[in-house]
């Protein structure tokens, strides 16, 4: 009984080994069928030929690379089929038992990928830097456009972004706002239909021009954050202080930042200017409409101002209400230039107060322009200011009126001679 199952067991280690003989000479020539259809030739072609289908380099790396896999993939299932033959051998040969087991089957995962079945991507991959591409190609390559990681000037975005496109054709002035702090990068996170357009419609409907739109938005960009509600409710306020629909359309597209101040701002600058100058309700009105940047800017210059006229140029109150109401710009004016141009008239052309409270526009002309003319007619012997003597030259006439009319009219001399006087100044 020994002997007879000492001969079946080894009967049995025949059957396999000749088994595993067998499927070993099936795997090689599995190799060297896949070795055989995957070989190329490794003729270097031009790019044309990649596009047209043509064997190339980069198709034979790829084809190389199938033949590696394919090998390698070959080679990791016979070693697991090979290790599970020896151990089932063993377990044969220590319980006498005989087990048949099936053939290698072809492994089909080996068969080699045919170029009409490989990624489309696969060929783009593959490309090298060094490789010649013919000009058809490289007409068709694109780069998509991207945002600039960073930048120190808007118009490196204006391509990119459809808000800057469009304010630039509003006309407003990018390289003014890009100098102003966060302002940049406030614009570039605007959508134009969402936070501009609303806006700009806005400002539309209460009057203000389409060509306004470009100033308004250079000088004051916040205008596209700041709310409709908020919009409407400073709009509304105005007008129920009895400001025009058209004066606050003016006020608007001439003082960009009015309406990002609050109701109650507005109201506080209002009184501030009817108190301060004790002016009536109709005054008030027709000063800050002639000058709406009053209800923008900063007091203190005005109050400064308002001082100066009082003590320092000895204006009474009756005089300074009066001044201001011709000329509300008196009231921001640059305060060396006030007191030079009141020095110049009340200390050297002998013009007493009343006068310039009667012709107060001279207050707002140029220093050089006044003091010219005085120094020419002084030259000329009509230096008359004084209305109840004889050749009265009005303040008025003195710097409004062009040269050629000044001469021939008020100093009876040509233009030559006035060009003249002013080469020897």
């Amino acid at each position: 009984m020994a002997s007879s199952c000492t001969q079946l067991c080894l009967q049995c280690r025949h059957l396999l080994r000749s088994k595993k003989v067998a499927g070993t000479w099936q795997y090689s020539t599995q190799v060297r069928h896949c070795t055989t259809v995957t070989r190329v030739p490794t003729k270097v072609l031009n790019a044309s030929s990649i596009i047209k289908g043509n064997h190339t380099t980069t198709q034979a790396r790829q084809r190389w690379k199938q033949q590696m896999f394919c090998y390698s993939d070959l080679t990791a299932k016979h070693l697991a089929i090979e290790s599970k033959e020896d151990k089932d051998i063993e377990e044969l040969s220590s319980a006498n038992v005989v087990a048949y087991k099936r053939p290698l089957l072809p492994i089909r995962d080996a068969v080699p990928v045919t170029e009409s079945q490989m990624p489309l991507d696969l060929d783009a991959a593959e490309f090298s830097a060094l490789e010649e591409i013919s000009d058809e190609e490289a007409v068709s390559i694109s780069v998509p456009s991207a945002m600039p990681p960073a930048s120190t000037s808007l118009r490196d975005y204006v391509d990119q972004s459809e808000t800057l496109s469009k304010l630039v054709q509003l006309g407003v002035n990018l390289w003014k706002l890009e100098q102003r702090p966060n302002v940049g990068s406030m614009l570039l996170r605007l959508n134009f239909n969402t936070d501009v357009a609303p806006r700009l419609l806005f400002l539309k409907d209460i009057g203000v021009e389409d060509s306004c739109f470009g100033y308004i938005v250079t000088h004051n960009p916040f205008i596209l954050t700041e709310s409709l509600e908020n919009l409407q409710a400073r709009v509304n306020y105005l007008k129920s202080k009895k400001f025009s629909s058209e004066t606050v359309a003016s006020m608007v597209s001439r003082a960009p930042y009015l309406l990002n101040f609050s109701v109650k701002r507005l109201d506080n600058r209002l009184g501030f200017y009817q108190q301060q100058l004790n002016l009536s309700a109709s005054n008030t009105r027709n000063i800050v409409a002639r000058l709406p940047r009053l209800l923008c800017g900063s007091l203190e210059p005005v109050k400064e101002n308002l001082k100066v006229c009082g003590i320092e140029l000895g204006f009474k109150e009756n005089e300074i209400q009066q001044i201001v109401i011709a000329v509300p710009k008196v009231l921001t004016a640059n305060k060396r230039k006030l007191t030079q141009i009141f020095d110049l008239l009340h200390n050297t052309m002998k013009v007493p107060h009343h006068l310039i409270t009667k012709f107060p526009q001279v207050l707002n002309a140029k220093y050089l322009r006044i003091s010219e003319r005085h120094l020419f007619l002084e030259y000329v012997g009509k230096a008359q200011y004084d209305p109840t003597l004889p050749n009265y030259i009005s303040l008025d006439r003195l710097v409004s009126l062009p040269d050629e009319i000044f001469c021939t009219e008020l100093a009876l001399a040509t233009l030559e001679d006035f060009y003249l006087f002013q080469k020897t100044l």
